[in-house]
């Protein structure tokens, strides 16, 4: 009398061979891909200055409410630099500038140093920057009652 086992074809399951193979071709399609994830998650020109400048506006509202003090972003135009009070810095990339800065509805674009404060009640200073490069304009708007910063497209 013959077993369950014995019964079983031989050929029930995959070989390691094809197994590896699969396991192969899965590998070259994933190493295809790689390359173009990295770039699409690496931030660079224009992406990575409208990054840096949200991420340190958010540092500053999120240090000023959590700590009950103000907090300031400050701006230095000419060498294209911006940091929080918070711990936060950061500098605009090679061929992105500041095409304008407003701070409470006055120009600060030509000063050599400009504040925006962030208050404990997580409220602000009016601020709208707009960045430009060779190709791109962006628009980055603080709206002074909740401090949340929106990023928009320039229309020419």
């Amino acid at each position: 009398m013959k077993t369950a086992a014995a019964k079983k074809s031989p050929r029930a399951a995959f070989t390691l061979i094809e197994i590896m193979i699969v396991v192969g071709i899965i590998g070259l399609i994933a190493a295809m891909g790689v390359p173009s994830i990295l770039q699409s998650l690496q931030k660079e020109g224009m992406r990575k200055a409208v990054s840096d400048l949200v991420d340190v506006c958010n540092d500053a509202r999120s240090h000023a409410i959590l700590s009950g003090q103000t907090c300031d972003v400050t701006f230095h135009p000419a060498e294209k630099k911006f940091e929080s009070s918070g711990g936060k810095s950061a500098t605009l990339p090679d061929g992105v500038d500041f095409a304008m800065l407003d701070i409470n509805l006055m120009d600060f674009s030509q000063s050599d140093v400009s504040r925006v404060r962030f208050f404990p009640n997580g409220t602000c200073d009016e601020m709208t920057v707009v960045l430009h490069s060779a190709d791109d304009w962006r628009k980055i708007t603080l709206e002074f009652s909740t401090s949340i910063a929106t990023v928009s497209d320039v229309d020419k």
